[in-house]
């Protein structure tokens, strides 16, 4: 757990969306905030509106993130570093071409890990520091036409997990956060309604600063959502997958039929 008024903090994928939320309450917060992305003008611009200092960040290139967080030694070692940028694709698996796929785990899952392994060896040296890894409730329960989205955020669930138990006892956390779907541009294309339980970027934003008072492992948003995992373990999959199908039929709007990877990649996590 840390202090945030005057920490470090680092919110990738801040340009809008989540990042932005998390970003902003960071600043009130106190801290001294950095965000990157890869949409330099975007960046720039929250930056500015925001009071952090944005800049160039391709989390999928650990050359960038190096970069990146040698910048950000300008203001001090990074204090907490929220792993915030991600893509998501929807549509049948067959319709996407085999990069579209590479490229959602490169940015899902490998820039988590770049971000991990880029700041936890100077935490650790310091005894001090925390990381939150955006996933989804995803994460706890596979979803239909969104395959490779839940593959990397199931990694990502399982990676912080891992890495937490190794971490146990050096002073520094690893919590993380687990949307449902968020009202964001990453689901834009969505119908969110009755059939997926939908939050908003702030809602999310909220519960990603909280971590860094109480330092809790998984964190669902909405916390009524703890437990919904057993869902995917408990009931016969042949029911569940009719269950699922129906629910996302009602809840994407018009399932793309080639790459929905977008040219650059949105802040935020959806279910």
């Amino acid at each position: 757990m840390i202090d945030l008024d005057g920490a470090v903090a680092v919110v990738t994928g801040g340009a809008r969306g989540i990042g932005r939320a998390t970003a902003a309450r960071l600043v009130r917060a106190g801290a001294r905030v950095w965000i990157g992305d890869v949409d330099v003008p975007a960046v720039r611009q929250t930056a500015a509106e925001i009071g952090a200092t944005g800049a160039h960040l391709d989390v999928a290139d650990a050359d960038s993130f190096g970069a990146f967080l040698d910048r950000v030694e300008a203001d001090g070692p990074v204090d907490m570093l929220v792993n915030n940028a991600g893509i998501m694709q929807t549509g049948p698996f067959l319709d996407h071409p085999l990069d579209s796929h590479v490229r959602e785990v490169g940015i899902n899952l490998g820039g988590v890990i770049h971000g991990m392994r880029l700041v936890l060896p100077s935490m650790v040296d310091r005894g001090h520091g925390h990381v939150v890894n955006v996933a989804s409730m995803a994460a706890k329960i596979t979803t239909p036409q969104m395959a490779t989205y839940s593959a990397t955020k199931f990694a990502v669930a399982a990676l912080s997990r891992s890495v937490r138990a190794e971490l146990a006892g050096t002073g520094v956390t690893v919590s993380t956060i687990m949307p449902a779907a968020v009202h964001t541009d990453l689901t834009a294309h969505f119908t969110l309604g009755r059939a997926i339980p939908a939050v908003t970027a702030d809602d999310v934003a909220r519960a990603i600063v909280a971590t860094a008072a109480h330092g809790r492992g998984e964190n669902p948003v909405p916390r009524w959502l703890t437990g919904i995992g057993l869902l995917e373990q408990g009931l016969p999959e042949g029911l569940l997958d009719r269950v699922k199908r129906v629910a996302v039929d009602r809840a994407v709007g018009r399932p793309p039929t080639t790459s929905a990877v977008p040219p650059s990649p949105p802040s935020g996590a959806t279910a």
